[in-house]
């Protein structure tokens, strides 16, 4: 099997280095022969775009430009238009998420056959994470309750960003999203198809806004809209 790894990336000069090398460092399963990363620079300002030329001549990589910045949303959904690998799956272009547990998502794919798979920064954890503010926390957690009452699911993350798919899932999905109601739309479209999503424990590390978090809090607001949205319409 091939994976495609689909990298949203919006002025992140600082860590888009360590985030490509952390990935390139995973042993991945022999299962997994082939890696392919497909870096979508959303209109960066801060010289980002400069320091990714220097991966377009690479043959594992595929670099794209947009001049404007869209969001996540068309970022990944651009990405998703250049994938050949058999597997998908969406990396943030900042530290929070570690490469480290590809295998982990993975697993479920080769072994059980699963479809997708979340990964989860709360299951088996009882306490808020390593850098979450505690508004963040509460409202990872009302997304979870409205997700799993809307569309009767048992997830424990729903707005992780570590989320794999079989690429032929991913790709009869029709998204819509801009920005980063990418990951509710996604979630309530593959849960009303009737698709299963499990979930596997992983590692987090967040990061301040003060640290370039570019999450607001309005952003959980259409977060929750979406998942109604969806929930009523076909």
């Amino acid at each position: 099997m091939k994976l495609s790894v689909i990298i949203p990336i919006y002025n992140e000069f600082n860590n888009i280095d360590e985030v490509i090398n952390r990935i390139n460092a995973v042993k991945l399963p022999p299962e997994i022969s082939d890696l392919e990363m497909i870096l979508i620079d959303d209109g960066s300002k801060d010289g980002t775009t400069t320091k990714l030329e220097k991966y377009k001549n690479d043959k594992t990589m595929i670099v794209h430009e947009s001049r404007l910045n869209f969001g996540k949303g068309t970022a990944t959904r651009i990405g998703l238009t250049y994938v050949t690998g058999d597997v998908v799956l969406i990396q943030d272009a900042d530290l929070e998420y570690d490469p480290a547990d590809y295998p982990k998502l993975l697993k479920p794919i080769i072994e059980q056959g699963s479809q997708i798979v979340y990964g989860s920064r709360f299951l088996n954890k009882t306490k808020r994470l390593d850098g979450m503010a505690y508004k963040n926390w509460m409202i990872n957690v009302l997304l979870r309750v409205i997700t799993n009452v809307l569309y009767g699911s048992k997830l424990t993350d729903e707005a992780t960003a570590y989320k794999m798919f079989k690429t032929e899932v991913l790709k009869k999905i029709d998204l819509r999203s801009k920005r980063f109601e990418f990951c509710p739309e996604v979630t309530a479209k593959v849960l009303k198809q009737g698709y299963q999503i499990t979930e596997v424990p992983i590692s987090y590390k967040g990061r301040s806004v003060e640290e370039g978090k570019k999450i607001r809090w309005f952003d959980g607001i259409e977060a929750i809209w979406t998942l109604l949205k969806y929930r009523i319409l076909n």
